[in-house]
């Protein structure tokens, strides 16, 4: 399961925040999981409440927005939203697509006290 190790990193990338800010507790974490980016979000959160423990970030709420996957479609030259990597342009049933967002994962922003 990936979405452990991801959530570990989420955790260190806390803690060294924590000791380069000094804040002592962290309340909330959004994160930004693109719909393309083949992490399963309940799976990052249960991670997350696991790996959390006894760190700054022990209790926090874990908030995951979930952007579409976004392409250009080099057929009909739009920018369309899709919902895997595999499928057809949804304007012009094209093949070919260059994936241009919704595929990333990265922490937005973080509540600390």
């Amino acid at each position: 399961m990936h979405e452990l190790a991801l959530a570990r990193g989420v955790v260190e990338v806390i803690e060294e925040q924590a000791a380069a800010q000094r804040f002592r507790r962290v309340v909330r974490v959004r994160l930004v999981i693109g719909a393309l980016s083949h992490v399963e979000p309940e799976a990052l959160a249960f991670g997350f409440d696991a790996v959390s423990r006894g760190t700054v970030a022990e209790g926090a709420a874990l908030v995951i927005d979930r952007p579409p996957g976004q392409a250009y479609c080099l057929d009909c030259e739009a920018t369309v939203t899709v919902d895997e990597r595999a499928a057809p342009c949804p304007r012009c049933a094209g093949w070919r697509l260059m994936i241009t967002g919704g595929d990333d994962m990265r922490i937005k922003d973080l509540e600390v006290e």
